[in-house]
């Protein structure tokens, strides 16, 4: 798939942040195209995690441009570019752990009305948020914990209730940074499945993740990050073939049995 499209959903261009002396991205520009579901990789350090903060306004851009839908947010408030149609589902996942997961979503759901967490819980009629949690929670599969506290919840449920709190938002473009970090293998492949499925049903995904098994199995392109510079961007074979790419992965080892193990699994 080319990335440079005129109906691009989001549009990154020379994209740089610096911290004091320290460039941690420098230069860097892709495209996502509407649907897609694009594995945003790279080493440790590499500066995937600052550009989705750059995107979405927790961390300033020193330089470069941010568009969705083809109109410009890089100077718009974290939640001036969330109601242009953005959301995050982060890599710590911290719900609320004293209420119920269904209410968590709720939360979420209703951010629109209010920015204050407690006030829209005890003084706004929920009948509607209550309705979408629950919606979210059959989606990522984890209805069945929704009345359960959160703070009794394993890892892999968290992760799926960060997601849905993410999708309660309705965005058209969800970020999710290493969603599948800390999981166990077969947890990992259903989340992955999940993110999937959601991206078949119309959301297009960014996706940051070191679990490149899993990247290879369901992302349709992929752009590589090292040291804060793009050095690839591509579909997923031909960026795990690119040498630049393989020497970034300290040789090439955990890319090679990535990309072996990316081929088993759409064999």
């Amino acid at each position: 798939m080319n990335a440079a499209s005129s109906t691009a959903l989001l549009r990154v261009s020379d994209v740089t942040v610096r911290f004091g002396g320290l460039t941690a991205i420098d230069k860097v520009s892709f495209e996502v195209l509407p649907g897609e579901l694009l594995g945003l990789i790279g080493p440790n350090g590499a500066g995937k995690t600052t550009l989705l903060r750059a995107i979405t306004g927790v961390v300033s851009a020193t330089d470069g441009r941010v568009e969705l839908e083809g109109r410009r947010i890089d100077g718009l408030p974290i939640d001036k570019r969330i109601l242009r149609g953005m959301s995050l589902s982060q890599q710590l996942v911290k719900p609320f752990r004293d209420i119920s997961v269904i209410d968590n979503v709720a939360l979420a759901a209703g951010g629109a009305k209010t920015m204050s967490p407690l006030t829209s819980l005890m003084h706004v009629a929920r009948h509607q948020e209550l309705a979408t949690a629950r919606q979210m929670l059959e989606r990522v599969g984890i209805a069945q914990h929704a009345d359960q506290f959160a703070a009794t919840q394993p890892l892999g449920v968290l992760k799926r209730l960060e997601m849905a709190r993410a999708l309660a938002l309705k965005p058209r473009l969800l970020l999710l940074d290493e969603p599948l970090a800390g999981l166990n293998s077969n947890e990992a492949r259903g989340l992955a499945d999940t993110i999937a499925e959601i991206n078949r049903q119309g959301v297009t995904i960014v996706l940051i993740e070191h679990n490149l098994g899993e990247v290879m199995r369901i992302c349709q392109r992929l752009v590589v990050l090292d040291n804060g510079r793009k050095i690839a961007d591509g579909p997923p074979r031909a960026v795990m073939d690119d040498p630049v790419v393989r020497a970034a992965y300290l040789g090439g080892d955990t890319l090679g049995a990535a990309a072996a193990d990316g081929d088993q699994n759409h064999a």
